[in-house]
């Protein structure tokens, strides 16, 4: 028999007490779980009645029976071990689910492990039809208990069924008149191009009601149900709420029709019928015996749901290492009207009456609507170093569009830093990468920001002067690229509505911005935007201007790169009677276009100490005016023209060679290199890798 020492004997009774402190405040998770178990491991050969539990639930409801005995002393972490667990309704987390400040409740990943949290059903069962179709047969559909709008096959979010494939179709005149006995409801008769409508013809009343009209306006788009088509008219009827005078459908608007099988005619294309049969044209290689084919059922994925307004939060938990996937959008049946960054719909993750929460390392994908939205009463939460792509929507929302009389409901101090938000607007094409709503001291630094239709950053929500919150935020380190692509218009890397006193947006790089006709801008300070200051940033590949002002008051715009904007360069629009903006310090750099656009011999601005030079040797004007009489106006009296000397414009390298001339007007350089994303090389590259933007709903 072998002998201990009494120094062994103490080492084992403290490895004993150690393990189980550890057992006290570790709960794992595996897919092979069982929620009838505690949660803690065991040893290999031991006997298998406990072990893991098998979902996020079972694990928050044994902490919540371990907070009911006793008051946590110790940190929490729930271990979540490798594999795919899913949901058909959201993780939830109350107020009862809370840490504290010295003891906090992580639901992390286990070491090596990438958990996947999937809202989704995984379909199976494909077998070959008609003209390169793939069919599966979903009974739950049949039945009428599930239906879906969305798609991922192989992990790439698949195109439901529309006509044209590429590009847009275009109305005619429309009429729209209300109906009688419906409050709120219009009928809107479209002339349709014929073409359009052929594929439509055999259609039965149900079937045509499935099928969907999008249509594209200035800056956003709506969505309706088909209600009737008249052939020999050539006309569409749809039915839903009165459209804006400043977002009709006037002649020429663009437009696609979805959701019918005869418009099934391309690789990557879906349909589901009513009959629960799932169609789906595969991608060259695709072999659909052993494709991953998913389709959302949960609306959403998280709930952190307090209850600010009776002071009851959600505080000191975090998300770490998770990836949440599949969440699910259904067009409700009166449609969906034309909201500004898709501001009507909601998120993936929900949080209300959050404190001290944070996401970090996590993953959010393949969404209906945006990835993360820090909704109401939130204060010191953060998101941050997580991956949000395949969107349906945008990526981050932080507050709301109303200011809320409760200060406990009013959203600040939020932290959105170091994330990378690619390939959004896949079903609500206005959407934006990070927008702020009402809400200010919030800080978006350091984010990769590609591949969208519509605004790359969007704070404020105030139109014109009357007071409004979103003020003192911090917008710094971003690099945001790849947008607009010609879909929208009206839209900027960076748009900024309302009293924003104090905000400063800086350091960021905007570049290759393409609108569909106007306002493909750069930094856009619009409808009363003031107080801001704009600097450091490097602007170039716009369509319609490098800076923009619509309409604003005292904003400052110093110190800044602005390269190669197609026509003008930088542009003010409306005439007010108090100082619009400061324009100093600045470096523009161009080769075709107008340098000023807009009444520039009316706008209220300071211009001076700039360093103006067309690339291209063209001579160029001052808005219209020679050089003595802009500067008559009292601007650009000790501005340059002289070429600030770039190390390698061509390849957008636009570093200052030591002797640039831009030294001289007073323009500090500074390390655009900075912005974007930071950390471990595999991390930045996977932001590089959206530099190309990826296929959009009205181009393949």
């Amino acid at each position: 028999m072998k002998k201990y020492s009494l120094s062994s004997a103490v080492l084992w009774v403290g490895l004993c007490i150690i393990w189980q402190s550890a057992a006290a405040e570790t709960i794992h998770v595996s897919p092979s779980g069982n929620d009838a178990w505690t949660g803690q491991l065991v040893q290999p050969n031991a006997d298998r009645s406990d072990g893991p539990v098998a979902t996020l639930a079972r694990a928050r409801d044994i902490i919540r029976g371990w907070k009911a005995d006793t008051p946590l002393a110790e940190p929490v972490h729930v271990i979540v071990a490798d594999g795919v667990y899913s949901l058909t309704k959201p993780f939830v987390l109350t107020p009862q689910d809370s840490g504290t400040k010295s003891c906090p409740i992580s639901y992390e990943r286990a070491p090596g492990a990438s958990p996947v949290i999937s809202g989704g059903r995984a379909i199976v069962g494909f077998r070959p039809a008609q003209d390169g179709i793939w069919q599966a047969d979903i009974p739950d559909v049949a039945a009428g208990k599930w239906t879906f709008e969305q798609l991922v096959v192989n992990g790439t979010r698949a195109v439901r069924a529309k006509t044209p494939n590429q590009s847009y179709d275009h109305m005619g005149e429309t009429v729209e008149v209300p109906l009688e006995g419906q409050s709120g409801k219009f009928r809107r008769t479209t002339e349709i191009p014929v073409s359009s409508l052929e594929p439509l013809k055999g259609l039965s009343e149900a079937e045509l009601h499935d099928v969907t009209l999008v249509a594209v306006h200035k800056w956003c788009i709506s969505r309706r149900f088909v209600s009737e088509v008249d052939h020999d008219a050539n006309t569409i009827i749809t039915i839903g709420e009165q459209l804006k005078s400043y977002s009709g459908w006037p002649a020429k608007t663009r437009f696609h029709l979805e959701n019918f099988k005869a418009a099934l005619d391309a690789p990557g294309e879906w349909f589901l019928s009513r009959q629960g049969t799932l169609y789906y044209k595969p991608l060259p290689g695709e072999d659909m015996t052993q494709a991953e084919v998913i389709a959302p059922v949960a609306e959403k994925l998280v709930v952190i749901q307090g209850n600010p307004e009776q002071d009851q939060f959600v505080e000191h938990i975090s998300l770490q290492g998770l990836s949440f996937q599949h969440n699910s959008y259904r067009l409700p049946p009166q449609g969906y009207a034309p909201y500004q960054a898709a501001f009507a719909t909601e998120a993936a993750v929900m949080v209300d009456g959050a404190r001290n929460v944070a996401m970090v390392d996590c993953e959010i994908r393949h969404t209906g609507d945006y990835a993360a939205w820090f909704r109401r009463g939130c204060q010191d939460c953060e998101i941050r170093q997580c991956n949000l792509a395949d969107l349906g929507a945008g990526g981050v929302r932080i507050g709301e569009g109303e200011i809320r009389a409760n200060l406990n409901e009013r959203t600040h101090h939020i932290t959105v830093d170091n994330n990378i938000i690619h390939h959004g607007g896949r079903i609500h094409t206005e959407a934006v990468g990070v927008w702020i709503g009402q809400s200010g001291e919030n800080t978006v630094t350091h984010n990769d920001i590609a591949d969208l239709y519509y605004t790359g950053i969007s704070a404020g929500w105030r139109w014109g002067y009357s007071d409004g919150l979103a003020k003192n935020n911090s917008i710094r380190f971003n690099n945001v690229h790849h947008i607009g692509q010609g879909v929208l218009s009206d839209m900027g890397g960076i748009y900024t509505l309302g009293p924003s006193e104090g905000t400063v947006i800086g350091n960021n790089i905007f570049h290759d911005i393409e609108s569909y006709s106007y306002g493909g801008w750069g930094l856009y300070t619009d409808e009363g935007s003031t107080g801001i200051t704009m600097e450091n940033n490097l602007v170039y590949n716009t369509k319609t201007g490098s800076f923009h002002q619509h309409y604003g008051k005292d904003n400052i715009v110093r110190n800044n790169i602005l390269v190669c904007s197609q026509d003008p360069q930088v542009a003010a629009t409306r005439v007010e009677d108090h100082l619009s903006f400061t324009f100093e310090h600045n470096i523009v750099y161009w080769k075709t276009g107008a340098l000023f656009g807009g009444p520039w011999n009316k706008i209220q601005a300071k211009v001076d100490n700039n360093c103006y030079f067309n690339a291209a040797g063209d001579d160029f004007t001052f808005a219209g005016m020679d050089r003595a009489a802009w500067q008559e106006l009292g601007h650009d009296e000790n501005s340059l023209i002289a070429d600030p000397m770039f190390v390698d414009p061509e390849n957008n390298d636009y570093h200052l060679q030591p002797d640039s001339p831009a030294l001289k007007i007073g323009f500090i350089p500074f390390d655009y290199s900075q912005a974007g994303v930071y950390g471990e090389a595999d991390w930045i590259e996977k932001a590089a890798q959206a530099e190309m933007p990826a296929s959009h709903p009205f181009t393949r």
